[in-house]
């Protein structure tokens, strides 16, 4: 389904405002992550966001910090490849908590994290990015192999719009992670339904 990912904004107000409209859209999960945000606007970001999450029964996911998602008793954290061990986050966070792991556009990376505990994986970039335009590019044929390769989900990430979806949807992944298509659209709810609507196809 539908996994949003959080805007870089400063304006917690605004971000409130568009994560409700987002869930409200039909967001499946969501995961905070800000990259210009120093230590506390993030855990003041992330406080206020649980609640709305807990609200719309939908998880909610912290990007990188294992201790902020300890701190506020959120649903489960994602790793990039430099955020430290699976094995030893998916120790420090227990088995019930959400764990998932970036793997641009490798199998190897995602098998070994499967190995490790993480409960999803993610590729990309699919396409080129606003968010990370020099991110590594991964072939839609990508999520072919890994349903034959993978036991848990693989998620889609990087330059995802309305119209290039279908394409990765019809190639098998479990889920598209979204930042701009859906924050940065004039009808934030509007634009969740459009990219819910999708998988219901």
């Amino acid at each position: 389904g539908l996994y949003a990912i959080t805007p870089d904004l400063a304006d917690t107000d605004l971000l409130l405002q568009k994560v409700e409209a987002a869930l409200q859209g039909g967001v499946n999960m969501l995961q905070y992550r800000n990259k210009l945000a120093n230590h506390k606007l993030q855990t003041q970001q992330a406080r206020e966001i649980l609640p709305l999450c807990r609200q719309y029964k939908v998880p909610l996911i912290i990007n990188d910090s294992v201790k902020l998602c300890l701190t506020l008793d959120a649903d489960g954290v994602h790793l990039g490849a430099d955020d430290g061990n699976i094995a030893e986050v998916r120790a420090r966070i227990g088995s019930d908590k959400i764990l998932g792991a970036s793997c641009y556009n490798r199998i190897d990376l995602a098998l070994s994290a499967q190995q490790q505990g993480a409960n999803y994986v993610a590729f990309g970039a699919c396409f080129a990015s606003q968010t990370k335009p020099n991110a590594v590019v991964a072939s839609l044929e990508l999520f072919e192999k890994a349903k034959n390769a993978l036991n848990i989900p693989a998620v889609a990430i990087g330059g995802i719009t309305l119209a290039n979806a279908p394409q990765i949807i019809q190639k098998g992944t479990d889920a598209i992670a979204i930042i701009q298509a859906i924050f940065g659209a004039n009808d934030v709810k509007l634009a969740a339904q459009q990219f819910s609507q999708l998988f219901k196809k």
